[in-house]
Formats: structure tokens, C-alpha cells, sequence
């Protein structure tokens, strides 16, 4: 998998004033197992007749099983710009939308979030770990995610209609650092789509794709550890798995170990990574 972000300049004009828009994101990802989730994401976002509307849906799931890998994938399959937006929850209703800067000039620029971009580009925006955000922040997108589908910007004064290619998911991890999602925004982020964790094949698969320098030892190793804790409904995930397996096939690169000193340095990479208490999972 490649990551990397496209720079480039792109302005437009809405009502007399400029606004500079945000580059779309360049995420090489595909997806890999839970073909299901994958063919519910694009149903929610198919529009079959002219009276019809593209659905915001939210996926669901713990810290790392891939809820935004899965929306850069369609992205992807759809040949559509990704936009992402990571909320946190410091976010304000002004960097959801459009936010002044003072250019070298002295003067005031208008810079659109990567979420408006997308509904000007036509693009797909991710709003990622969206729980996060408060109550005040959300009241801002109410109108972009029912019928209306538009933003109301007090910093310029604009109404801006998205784009009819515009569409837009909300991952969402289950922890306690998030907040409730108020009921009238809820009910605007539907459908829920759950994402559970990989089968052990799908997790093979996974590290094969993200690592395919490792030894097969090596992902087998981890894929069994990680399959014995999904069992205990631990939160270990593929994302620690991959950097699980990358540290260990680095130390085992930078000793030029042999292979029962490996398992040795495998047990290390887990404890370095999840502590003492991923111990009890392995063989």
C-alpha cells in the first residue's frame, strides 16, 4: 500500500468570493475480505432514480480493524478524489467548513475544509473518528446530510450546494474517548455498518499485502496470536499485527538471528508493542 498527498493549487468562485480548496487525498488501498461490508458501503451510496439521494452511512467498529482502508477502497473502485478529515475533539464548526487565513499579503484567504472541497470536486469525504467531535461541530453539517445537502458558511456568508457526485461516510470507533452522537444527526448517518475482525485467512492476506518483505513465519506467528485474542474480544488488531511483524522482522534483519532465536524476538515485538498482558496469547 502507497500513501502519499497530492499538492496541488485549485481555487474557485462562489457569490464573488475565492475560495482555495484542499487537495484531494492519494490512498492506494484495497480491500482485503468482509466483501460484504465492502458491497454495503457502495449500495448506501447508489442513487437509482432522479428523485433519489446518496446515503451517509456510518462504519462502526474498534480502533484499527480498517473502517477507513474500506472507504478509501471504494473510493478507489468508484475512481472517485478522497478527501479525509480527521475529527477530533477540538474540531470547530469552522474548520468543518471554510476558515480564514491571512495571506503573506496581509490580506484574508479563504481556505475550504477537505469536506467542503469534496462537495464542490464532486469527491468522497471520510469524516474519520467522527464520535469524537462535539455536539456544536455536528450542528453545522445537520443540512449537508438530509435532503438539503448543502452548508451554510458564517465566516463568508455562503451557502454552498454539494456537488451531485458528493458522497460521505463517518467511521467511528467503539471506546470510551468519543462522544454521543446527537439524536438528530444520528438518524442523518444511516446506515450502520459493522466491522468485525478479519478472519485468520483475511488477516494473512492482509500482512501479505502490507509486508510482503516478511517471512511467512513470521505472519503466521502473528496472525495465531492475533486469532487468539480476538476470542477473548481483546482489541488487538490488524494494525498492531503489521507493526507487530514489521519490528520483528527488522530486529531479526538487524541480529542476522536464526530462527529459534526469531521466536525469541517475536515474543519482544509483541511485549514492546501491547505490554505484558498480549502475553497470555501466545502458543
Amino acid at each position: 500500500m502507497t500513501q502519499n498527498k497530492q499538492y496541488e493549487n485549485r481555487s474557485v468562485k462562489i457569490e464573488g468570493i475565492e475560495l482555495s480548496l484542499t487537495s484531494a487525498d492519494l490512498l492506494n488501498f484495497d480491500w482485503i475480505g468482509q466483501k460484504n461490508v465492502l458491497e454495503q458501503l457502495l449500495a448506501a451510496w447508489l442513487v437509482i432514480d432522479p428523485n433519489d439521494l446518496p446515503l451517509n452511512p456510518r462504519l462502526i467498529g474498534k480502533p484499527g480493524v480498517g473502517k477507513t482502508t474500506l472507504a478509501c477502497a471504494a473510493a478507489k473502485l468508484l475512481k472517485k478524489e478522497l478527501y479525509i478529515f480527521q475529527c477530533t475533539m477540538d474540531t470547530r464548526p469552522e474548520d468543518l467548513l471554510i476558515t480564514p487565513v491571512i495571506d503573506q499579503m496581509g490580506k484574508i484567504r479563504y481556505v475550504a475544509s477537505a469536506l467542503v472541497s469534496a462537495m464542490i470536486q464532486g469527491g468522497i469525504c471520510v469524516l474519520d473518528e467522527a464520535n469524537r467531535m462535539s455536539e456544536k461541530s455536528w450542528a453545522s453539517l445537520a443540512p449537508l446530510l438530509d435532503a438539503r445537502r448543502s452548508i451554510n458558511s458564517i465566516v463568508t456568508g455562503l451557502k454552498i450546494v454539494a456537488h451531485p457526485d458528493f458522497r460521505l461516510c463517518a467511521t467511528m470507533n467503539e471506546d470510551a474517548s468519543t462522544f454521543e452522537i446527537p439524536e438528530y444527526i444520528h438518524s442523518r448517518l444511516q446506515p450502520q455498518i459493522y466491522l468485525d475482525f478479519p478472519e485468520a485467512d483475511e488477516e494473512r492476506r492482509i500482512l501479505k499485502e502490507s509486508l510482503p518483505f516478511i517471512d511467512a513465519g513470521i505472519r503466521d506467528y502473528v496472525v495465531d496470536f492475533l486469532q487468539r485474542a480476538h476470542l477473548s474480544e481483546e482489541n488487538y488488531t490488524i494494525r498492531d499485527g503489521i507493526n507487530i511483524a514489521r519490528y520483528a522482522a527488522k530486529r531479526i534483519k538487524s541480529l542476522k538471528t536464526d530462527q529459534v532465536n526469531a521466536l525469541g524476538l517475536l515474543r519482544e515485538a509483541i511485549l514492546m508493542t501491547l505490554g505484558n498482558g498480549a502475553l497470555i496469547y501466545l502458543v
